[in-house]
């Protein structure tokens, strides 16, 4: 009886004890990754781009478990302030007020399922904004919350 009884006590906690979903599911602890490093992708830092001219936006994202949504931020640095996450400096204009600056904010959603993605946008830079220094925010979050972000100094010129 003893034996009976110490057997379904065993089983029970086997089946009820054993796996949870828990188990089976590791937490994600891993920030996505922007990669914008080599030829294929642009911009990257100090890359100067022609007012009233379109230009390709390229990067590749990865991230162990799946990706979420990016957002590209254009905005002017005309009073030099700084948010880059580079460490090669730019060559800056003088500092000076904003008169007609252009501004980019625009949020891009990854196909469900992304672990890996190269991102690819037009941008068209209108004619008639100011000239200067810009910045060019890219940010990458994931399907848990995780984010990176990186910050680059661009020119834009004549």
């Amino acid at each position: 009886m003893k034996r009976h009884l110490i057997y379904s006590l065993t089983a029970l906690l086997i089946i009820f004890g054993g796996c949870s979903k828990e188990d089976h599911d590791e937490v994600d602890k891993d920030p996505p990754v922007i990669d914008i490093l080599g030829s294929n992708y642009f911009p990257q830092q100090c890359s100067e781009i022609k007012r009233g001219q379109t230009f390709t936006f390229r990067a590749k994202f990865t991230d162990n478990k799946e990706l979420g949504t990016y957002t590209l931020d254009i905005h002017h640095n005309f009073d030099h302030h700084n948010h880059s996450t580079e460490v090669e400096g730019c060559n800056m204009d003088a500092v000076k007020q904003p008169i007609k600056p252009f501004l980019f904010v625009e949020p891009y959603d990854i196909p469900k399922g992304s672990t890996i993605y190269i991102a690819e946008r037009e941008i068209t830079i209108p004619e008639d904004i100011d000239l200067g220094d810009y910045h060019f925010m890219i940010r990458l979050s994931d399907q848990e919350g995780w984010s990176d972000i990186k910050g680059l100094s661009i020119k834009i010129t004549e």
